[in-house]
């Protein structure tokens, strides 16, 4: 694969120090490709095999025409209408939009409110990204760069209706290094852990039009896809009381704990668990209906299934779905049979192109079920979960073509393309309305002549700013989005008060 030059790094994706000097690139996140030492590295080869082996190679498009039938550009045109249709009232549909029936006759084709529902989720998983601090020379590294009251307002998504109510904070105690990001630094926020995704609960206007109380849990993924393979621990761990189990790297970021530790003296899954079971008891306190949405992407999909099987077993009769975008395999087939048992509906989203959603298990996968007379059921066998929405790069007349893993695997490609999907048998939709500059944000994926730069998402001067003696220093965070476990408990407990508080009636939670 061609290494593409780039200088220009996001603001959540800082330069990367190589870890390995044989390797031809290094992606954190989305990461642009960075020029290196042009022999392959392992997992760069394996990418090339896969690719092959998969045939995700895609074919070279015809020149697309952005031009009107008026003369006026198609790009232009779009840049003077809204990012998004009007909302509709679902609070009749809510619960086959939530996936009641499986989802069944709503993906083919696409149904227009289910579309702006899984965008709206998928821009949740988005922003654990986006207010990430990926920079290893920042002592906040692995942190979120925003107190949980300003995330959605500084990322745009206070549009959406919905409140931060806590943070997620994940660590493991197995050596899955491309997974977690660690500070280069000695004095840090946090020696062991990393910020992992969030729990929000929707407000009364939004609950009002979708019809429940919709608490959402949204995990941040981390590896790039020429990376998955290398940090795979390929062992499935028993999970329950039964025959499931799940794969052990997912299994420790979602359980570890260390009492030694700031963030982590409770797991993940302690946490989430926690916060998700107190707004269950408020608002069903009040007669209301509540789900619980479980979103990710990429390995925040894998910890989101974790989740929602937690919840499930937990939380009987609480209406669980998962919406997850370019996830892997994550159990056996009694995982997978236990989660359908629970009630849990799944609906995963896939891009053709995208080597992820196929591993683990390239080989030894759910497909070997044909064989169950003669094998029997096989308990070492990954397996997908759920429903399956499936995109092709190659149906956007705005994407490039050509091997692009990091582009492939993005979750703003993603969104794009369910933004611009109708059905298998149609072409892309014209009226789709999400900014299509969002695509490049952190990788190289839009055709040159819509002239929109590559990984354009960045700080101001990457992040530098002038001190009062002219000299160019890192910017000094705000003292309120500097992580504190006592703060960030205080923040908890005044969400709790603005949650309760309903027409001036403030109900106490303990």
């Amino acid at each position: 694969m061609k290494a593409i030059s780039s200088s220009c790094i996001h603001h959540h994706l800082p330069v990367v120090h190589h870890r390995r000097t044989n390797q031809t690139f290094i992606i954190r996140g989305f990461q642009e490709v960075a020029t290196l030492p042009k022999q392959q590295s392992a997992s760069s080869r394996l990418s090339q095999s896969l690719s092959n082996l998969l045939r995700l190679h895609v074919d070279t498009p015809p020149r697309t025409d952005f031009q009107s039938s008026t003369g006026i550009s198609l790009i232009d045109e779009k840049h003077s209408t809204p990012t998004c249709s009007p909302k509709e009232d679902i609070s009749n549909k809510w619960s086959e939009i939530h996936g009641s029936c499986d989802w069944d006759n709503l993906l083919d084709p696409l149904q227009p409110w289910l579309r702006r529902e899984i965008v709206k989720y998928g821009e949740f998983a988005q922003a654990t990204y986006d207010a990430f601090d990926f920079d290893s020379f920042s002592e906040y590294c692995g942190s979120c760069r925003y107190n949980q009251h300003k995330l959605f307002k500084e990322l745009g998504l206070e549009k959406n209706g919905y409140m931060v109510s806590k943070y997620i904070y994940a660590m493991s105690h197995i050596d899955v290094p491309q997974w977690l990001e660690r500070s280069h630094l000695l004095d840090t926020w946090s020696k062991d852990s990393n910020w992992m995704g969030y729990v929000a609960v929707s407000d009364d206007q939004e609950s009002s039009r979708i019809g429940r109380r919709d608490i959402v849990v949204a995990w941040r993924g981390t590896v790039a896809p020429s990376e998955w393979y290398e940090d795979f621990q390929r062992k499935l761990e028993p999970v329950g009381s039964g025959e499931a189990k799940v794969e052990h790297g997912f299994l420790s970021i979602y359980t570890s704990k260390r009492e030694s530790s700031r963030y982590n003296k409770s797991s993940a899954s302690d946490q989430v668990m926690k916060e998700v079971t107190r707004l269950v008891q408020l608002y069903k306190q009040r007669g209301e209906q509540v789900s619980l949405t479980i979103t990710g992407h990429s390995l925040g999909g894998a910890l989101a299934l974790l989740n929602a099987y937690e919840a499930a077993t937990s939380l009987p009769g609480l209406p669980i779905s998962v919406i997850s975008f370019g996830s892997p395999r994550v159990g056996n087939i009694a995982f997978r049979d236990e989660l359908h048992q629970l009630g849990v509906k799944t609906l995963r989203v896939v891009v053709k192109q995208d080597i992820v959603p196929r591993m683990p298990g390239l080989v030894f996968n759910e497909s070997l079920q044909k064989f169950d007379d003669i094998t029997g059921t096989l308990k070492w066998v990954y397996t997908h979960v759920g429903a399956e929405l499936k995109l092709d790069v190659q149906s956007s007349p705005y994407l490039k073509r050509g091997f692009n893993l990091p582009g492939f695997h993005s979750l703003e490609t993603y969104l794009h393309l369910i933004d611009g999907f109708h059905s298998k048998t149609s072409t892309f939709r014209e009226d789709a309305r999400r900014d299509i500059a969002l695509v490049n944000k952190a990788c190289d994926m839009l055709v040159d002549e819509l002239r929109i730069p590559r990984a354009w998402y960045q700080f101001a001067n990457k992040g530098l700013v002038r001190n009062a003696h002219g000299r160019w220093v890192k910017q000094v965070r705000d003292p309120e989005d500097i992580p504190s476990p006592a703060r960030e408990t205080h923040h908890q407990a005044f969400s709790v008060e603005m949650l309760a508080t309903d027409e001036g009636l403030a109900l106490t939670l303990c």
